[in-house]
């Protein structure tokens, strides 16, 4: 299969765009009409990205529920729990609380 090059593929779009810019521009003679295009093709873009989404989420093939309990069984005997220290056990030291600091030898 042949791999086009990105710059290719975004070539017709960018002359496309660059086109409808200066049509509206020039002919438009102001701003706001270009602004309106930028938000309409972005309104546009972001409707086709939610229905692509939507559209491969209901193709996707549904995971039984003996499968999603084994994973997560599987990935709780992977899990390594380092043991926990008491820190009231015998011969540690408390914890201080923070304070004045300590004096040392200058």
């Amino acid at each position: 299969m042949d791999r086009l090059r990105p710059m290719q593929l975004l070539r017709p779009a960018a002359l496309l765009f660059l086109l409808l810019v200066e049509v509206l521009i020039i002919d438009g003679g102001s701003l706001s009409a270009a602004l309106a295009l930028a938000a309409t093709a972005t309104a546009a873009a972001g409707s086709a990205l939610v229905f692509c989404a939507v559209i491969s989420a209901r193709c996707a093939p549904a995971v039984p529920r003996t499968r999603v309990r084994t994973a997560i069984r599987d990935r709780e005997q992977r899990t390594a729990f380092l043991p926990q220290r008491d820190p009231d056990a015998k011969g540690r030291t408390r914890p201080r609380a923070p304070g004045r600091a300590l004096l040392t030898a200058a």
